[in-house]
């Protein structure tokens, strides 16, 4: 069976992904959308399907939840005229036409689909410590983004807890004393990561204690929500228990660039590489938008921002190619 062509196909379905597909669609490139099943560990709608209440997107004064905002993003890249597929691309060759594999045949020899031009924007994962309780209480007091969480007010005047010993962790715990009573900062070793003036802010500000040689061992809550977390010393093994009402993690994220290693310039942490100011990769026809390639900001809406940025480069890219032939 002969591949599906396409002018334009987008792998992933977070905020980057449908935006780009809606200015696709309205410029008339009839873009395909393979928004995936679990790719990367996420439901289509990609991370913010698992957050709860999202008060920091413009245009919902009294929030939304993460889960609707994007059944909201999916209406409207399908009203906009987008083909979307509840399918998974697991292999993926650059060239002229790009080819693209679905899960389940790329052991073929033979694409199931060729595009013109690929808007990638698979986004990454927060990196997670599988502690006991964690699943249970995770969204419930325990999250990986003080930024979109840290004003809810489960948090506020409330002890908090955040794990990590670099310029992240740093960041997130002194922005966190602006909601909780007192942020307690585990660090695995017995010195921080972070820069030294980040380091410096931290230790020097009155309300955060630095726990050196600490890891989390266990979440506890009432069956709703978080109320402590127990510790252990890495040296002397004693244990302990804090009481918190919100853990956050900041040992980094994973980018999903696993289908383009090898044939796309990465960076030395894995996140796709764009000419600043731009979406354009190293590959001519390849775009990328979203977490995929933001490492610094990592928001629903710079995501959207990046997924407008890549639909104009690949609209532009598209219309000079039908000019030249």
């Amino acid at each position: 069976m002969a591949p599906q062509h396409h002018k334009v196909a987008i792998i992933g379905s977070g905020p980057a992904g449908h935006t780009a597909a809606v200015y696709l669609a309205r410029a008339q490139m009839n873009p395909i959308m393979f928004e995936g099943m679990m790719a990367n560990g996420f439901a289509p709608g990609g991370q913010l399907t698992t957050t709860t209440d999202v008060e920091n997107y413009p245009g919902f004064p009294e929030g939304i939840m993460g889960g609707e905002l994007m059944d909201k993003m999916r209406a409207q890249s399908e009203r906009c005229g987008t083909v979307i597929e509840t399918e998974t691309i697991t292999k993926l060759e650059t060239g002229k036409p790009f080819k693209l594999w679905r899960e389940g045949a790329d052991e073929s020899g033979e694409p199931t689909d060729t595009a013109d031009a690929v808007v990638i924007a698979t986004g990454a994962s927060a990196r997670r410590m599988n502690l006991p309780g964690e699943d249970k209480y995770w969204q419930n007091g325990i999250s990986a983004c003080a930024v979109c969480d840290g004003a809810v007010p489960i948090f506020r005047n409330k002890p908090l807890v955040v794990i990590g010993g670099g310029d992240s962790a740093a960041e997130e715990a002194i922005y966190l004393t602006k909601y909780g009573s007192h942020v307690n900062v585990f660090v695995r070793r017995d010195v921080l990561r972070a820069s030294k003036v980040m380091a410096n802010r931290l230790l020097k500000h009155p309300k955060v204690t630095v726990h050196f040689n600490t890891v989390a061992t266990e979440c506890k809550g009432d069956g709703n929500l978080l109320t402590s977390v127990t510790t252990q010393n890495t040296k002397t093994g004693e244990t302990g228990e804090i009481e918190a009402n919100g853990l956050f993690y900041a040992i980094g994220h994973d980018p999903a660039t696993q289908l383009v290693k090898g044939q796309v310039d990465l960076d030395d942490e894995g996140y796709i590489k764009t000419i600043p100011g731009s979406s354009l990769t190293n590959v001519t026809g390849l775009f990328a938008a979203g977490d995929v390639q933001d490492k610094r900001y990592r928001q629903a809406i710079t995501s959207a921002g990046s997924g407008c940025m890549a639909a104009l480069d690949a609209e532009r890219y598209l219309t000079e190619l039908e000019d030249g032939e």
